[in-house]
């Protein structure tokens, strides 16, 4: 599975961005999977951010995006989506997106396949 995430840039604290994360997969097989999106801030670990699953859309998010970011998918354009808002500087990372054929909202990194990452930056 190859996954193309896009749609980061630079924005003011308090403001929206919208990530996008495309699949080269057919509909079918994209519908089937897992996606999750985690980010990486300058020297530190890469870490979870939300999770979307395949089989009944459950949404989860870490504490420190809940209430501000939320998850959802397009099956049908085989993207799912991570809708920022109330953007804070330490929002501020490369953001990637994961997919994975396995139905557990998983948090951890253990993802069978992972997109090039687009850049968040958020200016107090």
């Amino acid at each position: 599975v190859q996954l193309q995430a896009c749609g980061g840039g630079l924005v003011q604290a308090g403001g929206s961005l919208r990530l996008s994360c495309a699949a080269a997969v057919s509909v079918r097989s994209f519908s089937t999977y897992t996606i999750g999106w985690f980010r990486q801030a300058p020297g530190k670990e890469r870490e979870f951010v939300a999770v979307i699953g395949w089989i009944t859309g459950d949404r989860h998010y870490a504490d420190s995006v809940k209430g501000r970011f939320t998850i959802s998918r397009d099956n049908a354009e085989k993207t799912v989506y991570l809708q920022m808002s109330s953007l804070k500087p330490e929002d501020t990372a490369v953001y990637f997106c994961a997919a994975d054929s396995s139905p557990q909202l998983r948090t951890s990194l253990n993802y069978g396949y992972w997109g090039q990452g687009t850049l968040v930056t958020v200016s107090s």
